[in-house]
């Protein structure tokens, strides 16, 4: 294994990885601040208006990684994360200085463009610039920025709120939670979106990207700097080794063809496969799933910040198996076991079980996600594209990732109310089988291979047809 600048590359992908923070920050935040913003509207009656809040987000989500990669190949990877650390920091801000509905929608809306921006540019810029020997570990580390804003959110949350009476499942109108408390849940993301945008300043653009863009001496400087001459000179060669292949840089055309299509399928497949596995209502929908377990608002607070934590530590777990267990096994694990923890998730609802058993269900199944699904889906994604197509692929699957968190958010209420939760989360163990069978015979192994070697692998062989 060669050595590398440990603080250089640490640094510049740490940076680029709080997009993934603000991601998972200002995704969850609303999930505290539901119970509160939604007596403020007077929407707590209407489960349509309650599913188009929780997820008007997601369709600015969708704008955002449509534009990402026709944009981050246009201006670079650097001037992107820029752009949507800014965004971050107007809607942290705009979301809870409104009294009209409407208004509030059109923030979160923008909110969910820097998301969708950040969700594929900070892998895809992390994939970039690591070493091959230890890519998964550092793209994994976009994830546990993404679980980090998570849990923040979640303490800053319950922090935030004044205590709550036991028993009561619905807050009093003209308590300060509902006048006050939710607007700073959603400006307290402004502090970690002011430092995002200060920081990004100081990272370098993507060596790929510059070579791509034929600024060779540019990214022999910045290669360099990660692991001296004979690293840079390598990894200059292999990227123009890659470009050389097609005379098209980029381009929905270029992807949608026929050597590119396979890998694309299981891009996109994977990537709805992470939402509609269902772990995510857990998230933003903990009122709900705990209410249904026999909690109240006050402890169902406290729940939240319990799947939080899990959902740290077990990150943890995947950054230090990924690059040794590898990418395909641990997403069978994670498919197998959701599969099966739901199917208990749901035999509980249907029995009317509550207490800590379904808290132990709930939080294994965030551990189960923790280490599998929700940090190897941006490896993988990260990794499968060659140079050429990358920005535009990736941009690709993270659209089809918001498509499928959208389409899961919006109809978690609808499906809850028609099915009860049993039923929702027997329907979630049905998607994890599939999910599991898909990866098993179409998911290929990634680890430890650069990343002109998969193209070599997964698009070589489709040319050569």
């Amino acid at each position: 294994m060669e050595k590398f600048n440990k603080r250089f590359v640490y640094f510049i992908c740490l940076v680029s990885a709080m997009g993934g923070l603000l991601f998972g920050y200002d995704w969850v935040v609303i999930g505290g601040a539901k119970p509160f913003y939604e007596v403020f509207f007077s929407i707590s009656d209407s489960p349509e208006l309650q599913g188009l809040a929780m997820s008007i987000a997601l369709a600015g989500c969708l704008v955002g990684a449509m534009v990402a990669g026709a944009l981050a190949d246009l201006w670079g990877r650097k001037p992107l994360l820029l752009v949507s650390a800014f965004i971050f920091l107007v809607s942290a801000y705009g979301t809870g200085a409104f009294n009209s509905f409407s208004a509030f929608l059109i923030v979160r809306c923008l909110g969910g463009i820097a998301i969708g921006i950040a969700s594929g540019l900070s892998p895809m810029y992390i994939a970039e610039v690591a070493p091959s020997d230890i890519r998964g570990k550092l793209v994994s580390l976009n994830q546990l920025t993404i679980v980090l804003g998570i849990l923040g959110a979640q303490v800053v949350n319950y922090l935030i709120a004044e205590p709550i009476p036991a028993g009561l499942t619905s807050p009093e109108a003209d308590s300060w939670n509902v006048l006050m408390g939710w607007r700073w849940m959603f400006w307290s993301a402004a502090f970690p979106a002011g430092l995002f945008l200060t920081l990004a300043f100081f990272i370098p653009e993507s060596p790929r990207w510059l070579t791509m863009k034929n600024r060779k001496d540019e990214a022999y400087k910045i290669l360099k700097n990660v692991g001296g001459d004979d690293y840079a000179s390598k990894e200059i060669a292999a990227a123009e080794s890659g470009q050389l292949k097609s005379e098209q840089q980029g381009g929905l055309k270029l992807l949608f063809s026929r050597p590119f299509r396979p890998v694309l399928l299981l891009g996109v497949v994977v990537a709805v496969f992470q939402q509609w596995c269902g772990t995510n209502v857990i998230f933003n929908y903990a009122q709900e799933v705990f209410s249904d377990a026999g909690y109240d608002l006050g402890e169902m607070l406290f729940n939240i910040v319990l799947t939080g934590i899990t959902n740290v530590v077990f990150t943890f777990v995947a950054i230090y198996t990924v690059d040794k267990l590898g990418r395909k096994k641990l997403m069978l694990i994670g498919a197998g076991g959701l599969a099966v923890i739901y199917a208990l998730l749901g035999w509980g609802y249907y029995t009317n079980m509550t207490g800590v058993f379904m808290v132990i269900l709930v939080v294994a199944a965030i551990a189960c996600y923790a280490m599998t699904l929700g940090p190897v889906t941006w490896v993988l994604i990260a990794e499968i594209f060659p140079n050429r197509v990358r920005a535009v692929a990736v941009a690709t699957c993270t659209f089809a990732l918001w498509v499928g968190s959208f389409s899961l958010t919006y109809t978690f209420p609808l499906l809850n109310n028609a099915l009860g939760s049993y039923g929702t989360f027997w329907i979630y163990t049905a998607v994890c089988a599939a999910g599991f069978l898909f990866l098993k015979f179409r998911c290929p192994e990634t680890k430890g291979v650069s990343l002109e070697q998969l193209e070599k692998e997964l698009i070589g062989k489709e040319s050569e047809k």
